[in-house]
């Protein structure tokens, strides 16, 4: 592929998210790359927001997007202001339902160049051309009979109520559109692809390809980085620049994002948008990490990155065409080292909203949140999933499991709780020390016999409510002597 020239004074770049919908990963991803473009040639990215879709669109959506992406880090140097949402930045409007005059404007030059024309076919006469072309199997092509018509008759026809669309004149003799994606290489697009379409609606309102081509125009965009699903917008827009002899942006598409099932990702795979991994606990720098890793290769065996040492790795030559796989397992690794990063003091605050969810009750004590959390933090990958490793330190949280219940049944179980209880009573402070707990569990192995399983199971079952999970040493001492007492005391009820 040819190697493609950045000039640092001139890189702008933009991400145009539309406020349809949560903010996915597949557009976080794209973001993030505009982002990380930007940042490491010293060039600008733009938020412009494409809300030309009436129907659709809403600006609750719009805020919680502006939110998503305040909260991954991925501050933009132009565009809606993240708490008023007014413009900053040069060429402002930077949403499109605000730059309708400029689409008008321009609309109507191509009109005056004879590259547009208004059409007046109606919804049935296209579906009967549809409906003709598949009869045929030929590829539908509108064939507007207004391609060559009067402009002063189509004007007067508009000013007496008519609904009209305007179509842009695809050119007749069969070429070649040829860009150098960044991506993928070469890529050459027919003309033929595509018949005379819509710049804009009856209702006036712009479709996408052409505010779209007119606005990385206008703002001067110098790359565009987008998905593979957007190649195919790629040549209408490409024949709009050339009809008004402007200079063409560079594209790079990226690859899609598919699930385990290498099925294009969506809700079926679970949470897809960065809302819901926000709720559930992982922090923004390694849902970053993450996506960065899906369709850019650092070209270094290093996996683990914060947001600075990404703009300083990130290469263009990094981008792949492959597709991404979203490897859930890879996610829950990456937050976990990201979580081992966090101090003691910040990971207990950010736990914090989780456990008082849950109504977990913990000591109010800074040594103890310190020791808990040095003690457990390899045991959870999201914050989420911290609530049910930490819920069994919770002096008011303790649910025997059935598993435990099966031990409740061995003939040497019974005699076991009992030593355990008795070295309960007799210990005399309230944090049994590891060694403590050792040395306890020795001596009732010497005194009753039992050892491996039938003498760990039953404790694990009396400390954690279940034989299996955490190892007791590393918690025995999280969790006070008469909060221990309680809980065999409720086992033994079972």
């Amino acid at each position: 592929m040819k190697e493609i020239s950045v000039s640092n004074k001139n890189v702008r770049v933009r991400f145009a998210p539309s406020p349809t919908g949560w903010l996915h990963l597949g557009s976080a991803r794209t973001a993030l790359i505009n982002y990380l473009f930007a940042k490491n040639q010293n060039g600008t990215f733009v938020l412009r927001v494409e809300d030309t879709d009436l129907e659709r669109g809403d600006l609750a959506f719009l805020q919680q997007q502006i939110n998503d992406l305040k909260w991954l880090g991925l501050s933009w140097d132009e565009g809606p202001d993240p708490d008023t949402q007014k413009d900053q930045g040069s060429y402002k409007p930077y949403l499109q339902s605000q730059r309708l005059p400029l689409y008008q404007k321009c609309v109507h030059q191509l009109i005056k160049m004879d590259k547009a024309y208004y059409c007046f076919l109606t919804d049935q006469e296209i579906d009967q051309m549809k409906k003709k072309a598949l009869e045929e199997k030929t590829p539908f092509r509108v064939n507007s009979p207004y391609r060559n018509g009067d402009l002063q008759q189509a004007q007067e026809r508009i000013k007496k109520g008519e609904s009209a669309v305007v179509r842009f004149k695809v050119p007749e003799v069969k070429k070649n559109y040829v860009i150098e994606d960044i991506v993928r290489g070469k890529v050459t697009f027919p003309s033929d692809m595509v018949g005379d379409f819509v710049l804009l609606r009856s209702s006036g309102l712009p479709v996408y390809n052409f505010s779209c081509a007119v606005d990385d125009y206008f703002m001067k965009i110098s790359h565009v980085f987008r998905s593979e699903e957007h190649l195919a917008n790629t040549l209408r827009q490409m024949m709009i620049f050339e009809a008004f002899n402007w200079p063409l942006p560079v594209y790079g598409h990226l690859s899609l994002i598919l699930g385990e099932d290498r099925k294009k990702l969506s809700k079926r795979h679970g949470a897809v948008s960065c809302n819901e991994y926000k709720k559930q606990g992982y922090l923004p720098g390694a849902l970053l990490n993450f996506l960065a890793l899906m369709g850019w290769n650092p070209k270094t065996e290093e996996e683990i990155f914060s947001l600075s040492e990404l703009i300083n790795s990130f290469s263009l030559k990094g981008l792949n065409p492959a597709p991404g796989v979203f490897d859930k397992k890879k996610l829950n690794w990456i937050n976990s080292q990201h979580l081992k990063q966090v101090t003691a003091e910040s990971l207990w605050e950010m736990l914090t909203p989780y456990f008082k969810q849950k109504g977990l009750i913990f000591p109010n004590s800074s040594s103890w949140k310190e020791k808990a959390v040095l003690a457990l933090r390899s045991s959870f990958s999201s914050l989420e999933e911290a609530v049910e490793v930490f819920s069994v330190l919770s002096k008011n949280h303790f649910e025997v499991h059935e598993t435990a219940k099966d031990i409740l049944k061995w003939p040497s179980t019974i005699e076991v709780l009992n030593e355990w209880k008795i070295f309960l009573k007799s210990y005399a402070s309230q944090e049994v020390s590891p060694e403590a707990f050792t040395k306890a569990c020795k001596e009732i192995q010497k005194k009753l016999g039992v050892k491996g399983k039938f003498l760990f199971m039953p404790i694990r079952a009396a400390v954690l409510g279940c034989p299996q999970g955490l190892e007791l040493k590393l918690i025995i001492s999280l969790i006070k002597r008469d909060v221990l007492l309680k809980r065999i005391c409720s086992l033994q009820k079972k």
